[in-house]
């Protein structure tokens, strides 16, 4: 009896810590699914049909959250991206750990999003962000660059460090820095590196120059009901020492403002974009367009063009770029209209490089069915003016899809 009792006191003590881990450690499952029927008609091309979600909503992951005492918590977060139209088993999206506290904010490292597209503008004044209609990539109203600092869907920041604050008396920043090497850790992109070269000058800067970065802040207020959300920001890309052989490349420089108001069920945003020496903002995240990847060799565009990403700028351009939305609540229903424009100047003493201006304009719906699931679609027409390529013809796009988030 004595050996049982204590056999039961070890066995006590040695499950003791084990149930104070699981107490203070809270692991989260979470994902999204999602399917549409999409079409698209380019002039001059073929139209093109697809079900599936190239757009990258669909994703599953794991967030662990530990209470490490004091207000101080550690955090980890994994997370994969499918499409529901193929076998593909998954691709890396984020993956970071963090530490984070009520007082100060919260620290990534890792592979994460930049503040340019979920804090302040970008994706979250798009609602139909991860879907064939959304202002990123083909839309042209936003920039998607390759390197992960845009608003592109499927674009992350590699090796990066990210530091988001809490909110005092309505204003709250994020900031970003990258020191990775650009040859090894920035996201592979083909979009502008002459052949043979060995290096890509849309990648971002790194070992070789200096650390890239990204700052951004919000704030927000409410005036007699009405709610209103004002934020800015400023994104360098720094191009590295190898970079820099090429003679002709210049750090890139983004500045972007904007500011959103709601009022009962309306709800009206936008925000403004000037690119200043284009690198990574020069290629862009393609999964709004349907069709290949666009390839190109020294900026130029080669073969299958139908997924060119219309607010990419020229290869060290300079450009500026506008978004404006509204949408209005009727019971669980959002109708949504919104478009903008895409200006890319003419790079002076550089062959082929032409002014480009590109313009679209969305409507549709989504539908609520439930707080997790919902209905969306609509259309959106595109048009591009672009003298050098008659193959940038206007598009005309519709989409019908369907979403569950768990």
């Amino acid at each position: 009896m004595k050996k049982k009792l204590i056999s039961l006191a070890v066995a006590s003590a040695l499950a003791t810590p084990m149930v104070a881990s699981a107490q203070s450690t809270h692991v989260t499952m979470f994902g999204s699914v999602q399917a549409e029927y999409s079409t698209v008609d380019i002039e001059g091309i073929s139209s093109q049909a697809h079900v599936g979600d190239d757009t990258g909503r669909s994703r599953w992951g794991l967030h662990v959250v530990e209470d490490l005492g004091g207000g101080l918590k550690a955090k980890v977060h994994v997370e994969y991206g499918f499409s529901t139209g193929s076998g593909n088993l998954g691709v890396a999206r984020e993956r970071w750990a963090a530490l984070a506290n009520d007082d100060w904010g919260e620290i990534k490292f890792g592979r994460v999003q930049s503040p340019f597209k979920d804090f302040a503008g970008g994706m979250t004044i798009d609602p139909f962000a991860y879907t064939s209609l959304q202002a990123g990539g083909s839309g042209g109203t936003m920039t998607a660059s390759a390197n992960g600092l845009g608003a592109g869907a499927n674009g992350f920041v590699n090796s990066a460090l990210r530091y988001d604050s809490p909110t005092v008396d309505g204003f709250t920043f994020s900031g970003l820095l990258m020191p990775g090497d650009s040859r090894r850790f920035d996201p592979t992109s083909l979009g502008g590196a002459p052949v043979g070269l060995g290096v890509n000058p849309t990648n971002s800067g790194g070992e070789d120059g200096e650390w890239d970065f990204q700052i951004a802040g919000t704030y927000e207020m409410e005036i007699e009901g009405h709610d209103i959300t004002v934020f800015g920001g400023y994104s360098r890309d720094n191009i590295s020492t190898v970079q820099k052989t090429f003679g002709v490349l210049k750090d890139e420089e983004v500045w972007r403002g904007g500011a959103t108001w709601s009022y009962q069920n309306f709800r009206i945003r936008g925000q403004y974009e000037n690119i200043q020496n284009a690198v990574g903002a020069s290629t862009c995240t393609t999964a709004g367009m349907l069709g290949a990847q666009q390839p190109t060799v020294a900026g130029l565009p080669l073969g299958d063009t139908r997924a060119q990403c219309n607010s990419a700028m020229n290869l060290n351009g300079d450009g500026d770029i506008w978004f404006v939305g509204g949408e209005y609540i009727v019971g669980d229903t959002r109708l949504i209209a919104q478009g903008g424009m895409a200006n890319a100047n003419k790079v002076s003493g550089v062959a082929f490089s032409s002014s480009r201006e590109v313009s679209s304009f969305t409507v549709g719906a989504i539908h609520n069915l439930s707080k997790r699931s919902s209905l969306f679609g609509g259309y959106q027409r595109t048009m591009v003016d672009d003298t050098n390529f008659v193959a940038d013809s206007d598009a005309n796009k519709y989409t019908i899809g369907i979403r569950h988030d768990f």
